[in-house]
């Protein structure tokens, strides 16, 4: 069997392989879709195909709506092309359960796949279209925080974006200058409302986007290539709204496991495939059980019925305590936790941490005990319940090819949030810092990380990081056997509030790290003594 429209018709095959086939009409959906479109997104990966595309198929399959969504892509042309194009816009989903068994479903709810540049002429045309249709409810994003970046690490804008500026909506280049250019082919076309929804996996991204889209529009504006009016139909909510939104669902790499799963149920043609570029991509996406999608409730021009399909639906403050919830608390934290010291361990994959009873310690520790005491509590979600599953489902899940060395990329990016937020909870109400022990253990183990020398003494590759240079180069001089070394080389690090939200030096928190760090880097198997040390069986 092969996933294509033609071969769908054979339901007992796919029956007996084990996968859930759409229940709807695909060509009927599709017709509709081309006729009135309701929703466009953009980032048409493996967190869209597992999880946003699977919430539009359950509406379809229970009759509760008719409509799929039209995917585009601003960057991966060959995604299109290849996987989707080469697939009749069909995905094989596999969700990993916990219990090492998976559920196969076929997800038909993209009515059609489309390249969002200029230069593929058709795709673009059909495009500004559906951008012009006055049916249209929203458009939606999962393109990584850095698709909403205008701007490079010195502050100035991306070359790219200063000659989009510069040349006006006629020919735009980068993701958010492009989906500014067909906001206005919107605006011209009869100013219809619409909502324009971040899905990313990133604080307060309603406001990223919005903020990129607008200074597009600005620099337009004052550059004569668009009316003031254009500016501020972005800037009433009533005509366009920009919601906030959480976003939590696991999709790594496709796995070969996986794909030889498939195949021996019969499914054809599931391997990688290498576009031209070098890149892998799959037919197929693997992700986790577990998933939440909870989105600030403003639609100018309606919206599909998605609670229906297990999203909720609050207001804005709701949706930054849930989003505050998991990236300081509940799950984030303790990812990083697993990733520094994942890394120094010599661990490859998140699964068989979670075997290891001194990482299991720190990471129970740095949430039921640390992090529990001052959770900003959304109301909707229960946090103890969210950590329960995290340490219980989905850290263990033994089917979730996750590695240490992909979560601990930009982890300087990511330690004022994960973590300097609750350090700045417990000076704000007063707590004794006394008992944070697992959080500057988690400190300490992301500097000790940072000399590129596992526990065993060995040379150990970091991750991507943009602050890696600099700190390395902080850190230089200092010698695994050699506490001496240290001197005073972790203050200015410790000292920066634009890494941990605040100036650590002004804590006692900053004398236990340098203390953690100083025995950790004692010599071979130093860092494992000092877990165990601080983070004793009970």
């Amino acid at each position: 069997m092969k996933v294509s429209l033609q071969e769908l018709k054979n339901t007992a095959a796919w029956e007996k392989a084990g996968v859930r086939l759409p229940k709807y009409d695909i060509a009927a959906m599709r017709e509709k879709t081309k006729e009135a479109p309701i929703w466009v997104h953009f980032g048409a990966g493996n967190i869209f195909r597992a999880f946003i595309a699977a919430l539009q198929q359950r509406l379809l399959d229970a009759g509760e709506a008719d409509r799929g969504i039209i995917a585009a892509d601003t960057f991966d042309v060959d995604n299109i092309r290849m996987i989707y194009g080469g697939y009749d816009n069909l995905t094989m989903s596999v969700t990993l359960n916990a219990d090492a068994t998976i559920d196969k479903e076929i997800i038909a709810s993209v009515s059609e796949a489309l390249v969002a540049k200029p230069d593929e002429t058709a795709d673009y045309a059909r495009l500004k279209d559906i951008f012009a249709a006055p049916s249209l409810q929203m458009v939606s994003f999962t393109i990584t925080e850095k698709g909403y970046a205008l701007r490079q690490i010195d502050g100035n804008l991306l070359p790219v974006v200063t000659e989009d500026f510069a040349k006006g909506p006629g020919n735009p280049r980068h993701a958010m200058t492009i989906v500014a250019a067909l906001l206005y082919h919107r605006f011209l076309q009869g100013k219809a409302p619409l909502a324009v929804v971040s899905m990313d996996n990133c604080s307060h991204n309603g406001e990223k986007l919005k903020g990129s889209i607008l200074e597009a529009a600005e620099a337009w504006e004052k550059n004569g290539f668009v009316p003031a009016a254009f500016t501020e139909w972005l800037k009433d909510e009533k005509q366009v709204s920009f919601p906030w939104s959480m976003i939590d669902k696991i999709t790594p790499r496709p796995a070969l496991a996986v794909q030889t799963m498939l195949e021996e149920a019969g499914i054809e043609d599931m391997a990688p495939l290498k576009t031209p570029r070098g890149t892998f991509v799959a037919p197929f996406v693997n992700a986790e059980k577990a998933q939440y999608l909870v989105i600030e409730d403003r639609f100018p021009n309606g919206r599909p019925p998605l609670e229906k399909a297990g999203v909720y639906f609050t207001d804005r403050d709701t949706v930054n305590k849930t989003e505050r919830m998991k990236v300081t608390t509940c799950l984030n934290p303790l990812h990083t936790g697993l990733a520094v010291y994942g890394c120094l361990l010599g661990y490859t994959l998140i699964c068989e941490e979670m075997k290891d009873a001194d990482l299991v310690r720190l990471i129970r520790r740095l949430g039921y005990v640390e992090g529990l005491p001052v959770v900003t509590d959304p109301g909707i979600l229960k946090p103890r319940d969210f950590i329960d599953e995290v340490m219980q489902q989905r850290l263990p899940n033994p089917f979730m090819p996750d590695a240490p060395q992909r979560i601990a990329t930009d982890t300087s990016q990511k330690v004022g949030i994960r973590l300097g937020e609750t350090i700045k909870s417990y000076v704000a109400e007063n707590r004794p810092t006394d008992q944070l022990i697992a959080l500057p253990l988690v400190i300490a183990g992301w500097l000790r990380y940072l000399l590129a020398v596992d526990d065993r003494g060995n040379a150990m590759p970091l991750s991507d990081d943009p602050l890696v240079p600099e700190l390395c180069k902080q850190l230089e001089g200092i010698e695994l056997g050699r506490p001496e070394t240290i001197g005073e080389k972790l203050r200015p690090i410790l000292a920066n509030s634009l890494i941990f939200g605040s100036d650590l030096t002004q804590t006692p928190l900053a004398e236990r790290i340098e203390g953690y760090f100083l025995e950790e880097i004692a010599g071979p198997g130093a860092v494992r003594a000092t877990l165990r040390k601080y983070l004793p069986e009970e």
